[in-house]
């Protein structure tokens, strides 16, 4: 299949590259159709900061942030994606009829499997090294990150489809940066081992690189300044076979994937 691009969109106080910048409802949603017309197919949805210094955010709150903005998007028929670590958000999320829930956790409240059983979303299924919501600092050897990734997803994906969660609605997500620990080496490792993921699982895999500070140690640059280490690495994700690319620029992505087919050459099999 063509890759699919999701565009991110924080709606949060302190999310690590753009934090406060579309709290109010008006600025989310333009922000969302900026994605959706510029090359974002899925608008995720974030109204929680999952990095190593957010805030907790209340269930209520959370939903507070992302009900006109989903109002807006379902209104014109722009898929969407809810990116919440909370069951209680994740279970609102599907009843407003949301394409897809993007959970850092991997779903590990199995009290509410049933309910997602039910329910049309794809989940997109992340590993992380923490057991928490939060990308806390840990330091993982980069040696061993592969195998992490590996057992994690043996282990939860049977608990998951023996739930009633179709096979075909999963799409894996490895994670990236602090989810992978402190050595940014491992996000490297795993990238270079994508088809290993996907030949384990036979399942769509879906990336997030953008401006994570894997990329930004290696350049030296802010967050706002790493588009392009971001595009590179991201385009390196497609060769290495992602489904999915989730990402602050979906314009950029789209026209480098656009050149990248091109120079594939007649069969244009590249995504």
């Amino acid at each position: 299949m063509a890759i699919k691009l999701l565009g991110i969109l924080n709606i949060t106080e302190d999310s690590f590259s753009d934090g406060g910048r579309y709290l109010e409802p008006a600025a989310a949603i333009a922000r969302a159709d900026y994605l959706a017309t510029n090359g974002a197919d899925i608008i995720d949805l974030g109204a929680a900061s999952s990095n190593p210094d957010g805030k907790l955010v209340p269930a209520d709150v959370e939903i507070a942030r992302l009900t006109p903005v989903i109002a807006a998007l379902r209104a014109k028929g722009v898929p969407v994606s809810v990116d919440s670590f909370s069951p209680e958000v994740q279970l609102w999320a599907v009843g407003q009829g949301a394409d897809y829930i993007n959970d850092v956790q991997g779903f590990r409240h199995a009290e509410i499997y049933g309910r997602l059983a039910a329910s049309r979303a794809r989940l997109i299924v992340m590993h992380a090294v923490q057991e928490g919501a939060r990308a806390e600092r840990i330091a993982i050897d980069p040696k061993d990150i592969l195998d992490r990734v590996l057992t994690f997803f043996s282990r939860r994906l049977p608990l998951l489809e023996a739930a009633g969660i179709a096979r075909d609605r999963l799409i894996l997500d490895p994670g990236m940066g602090f989810f992978l620990g402190t050595d940014p080496e491992a996000s490297y490792e795993v990238l270079r081992h994508l088809q290993t993921l996907k030949e384990a699982f036979s399942l769509p895999v879906l990336v997030s690189v953008s401006r994570k500070s894997f990329l930004r140690k290696i350049t030296g640059k802010a967050p706002q300044e790493a588009g392009a280490a971001t595009l590179a690495a991201e385009l390196f994700a497609a060769a290495k076979g992602a489904d999915y690319i989730r990402t602050h620029e979906p314009g950029a992505l789209k026209d480098g994937l656009l050149v990248r087919r091109a120079l594939a050459g007649p069969d244009r099999s590249l995504g």
